[in-house]
């Protein structure tokens, strides 16, 4: 029952930062493998929480994972916020994101 509990508090968290968001940021990062990762995230507490990800594999497979659909036999929502600076991972367009999002 616990288990069910922290994954309905996990599910309530990001769905608010999904819902409440006034300003996403984008990110895409390529994978030694040849994938591409697409990240949306917002600001929480100083942080670029990822509230959205998408994974187009080098096969040409898509895995999306948000508030809705946190994980699969695949792969799950990264629960680590990012920070570009760090991160290998470069700022893109909005609607770069959505098209891969949408696909």
């Amino acid at each position: 029952m616990a288990d069910l509990a922290r994954i309905a508090e996990t599910v309530a968290y990001y769905r608010a930062l999904d819902e409440s968001a006034t300003q996403r940021h984008h990110f895409r990062h390529a994978d030694e493998d040849g994938g591409l990762w697409h990240f949306e995230a917002v600001h929480d507490r100083g942080e670029l929480i990822v509230i959205k990800q998408a994974e187009l594999t080098s096969t040409g497979q898509l895995h999306r994972y948000s508030w809705q659909h946190l994980e699969d036999g695949h792969g799950f929502l990264t629960d680590q916020a990012i920070d570009p600076e760090e991160d290998p991972v470069e700022a893109i367009p909005a609607e770069e994101f959505q098209q891969v999002w949408t696909q």
